[in-house]
Formats: structure tokens, sequence, C-alpha cells
């Protein structure tokens, strides 16, 4: 099974109007005389941005036999279903705090932590697509997908008769 991760759309917008500014700033920075180291820093800064992008932005969430897979551009982050103690309906809340990562731009992935849940790695794109998993080790991660419930419900399967 495998569920595409639908951007909410306040992400569409803070992905649209962040990259249109950096843009907008790097154009006018070319068109400036005697910029060159400018040009030079603000290129790398962009370019290190789109591709911790493309490291973390998730595409879908997928599941196998062996294990639920966070499909990213150019990575798979992949979760043995043995390791997997539980999973359950869990949308984040306006007090979750961003450790590292990012809180809307092309999605929610990186570090976050709440008073009820601890720290936890996200993967999503909209909060009210989200599921928690819960590792053996007490890693948490928060994902999302379209038609959550689904996911979670296969997801228990596979681990109980796992």
């Amino acid at each position: 099974m495998k569920k595409r991760v639908e951007l909410s759309s306040y992400c569409q917008i803070i992905s649209a109007i962040s990259t249109a500014v950096m843009c907008g700033v790097f154009a006018y920075i070319l068109k400036q005389p005697d910029n060159e180291w400018a040009v030079c820093v603000f290129g790398a800064v962009i370019i290190l941005l789109f591709l911790s992008t493309l490291f973390f932005m998730p595409l879908s969430i997928s599941i196998n036999k062996e294990y639920l897979s966070v499909n990213r551009p150019l990575r798979i982050k992949s979760i043995p279903l043995s390791d997997i103690s539980e999973v359950r309906l869990c949308a984040p809340t306006m007090g979750a705090k961003r450790i590292c990562g990012s809180g809307g731009w092309f999605g929610w992935y990186g570090w976050f932590h709440e008073r009820d849940l601890g720290k936890y790695f996200a993967y999503y794109g909209k909060a009210s697509d989200c599921f928690l998993v819960t590792l053996k080790d007490g890693k948490n991660y928060m994902l999302g997908c379209k038609d959550a419930p689904e996911m979670v419900e296969a997801i228990s399967e596979m681990t109980e008769n796992g």
C-alpha cells in the first residue's frame, strides 16, 4: 500500500512565497556590481536549502511485508515493521516546538518536541493527516499521508501478524 503526502494550503503558500522571495533576492544581487562574494554566498545558501528539501520532504508513505517507508525525492527512510511497538492516529498540536527542521516549507520534516509526546521526527504535509509511530526503542515518528486511518489500520495488521 502506498499513500501520497498532500501539502496543506499553508505549506503551498509558504513554499511558493519563500521560493519567489529567494529567487527575487538572488536576481537583485546578480544585478549589483562588484558583488561576486554575495552571489556565491547566497547561491550556496539557496542550493543547501533546496538540497535539504530534496533529502527530507516526504512524497508518500508506503508499507510492505517488511518495512514502513517514507518516500522522499532522494532517499527512502525505511522502518522495519518488527521495530514498531505502536501506531495510532495523532495530530501534532499547536504547542509543538521545532528543534531543527521545516515548519511548512514543502511540508513539515525534522525534529520536533511536544509536552505530551516528547521528541519526534516528523514527515508530513497536513496536520490532519497524521499518525504517530512509536518504536520499541522509544523513538517516535509523526507521519502523515492521505487516508491516514487506512494506513494506520494496515500498519497495525502487519505488525500484529508479523
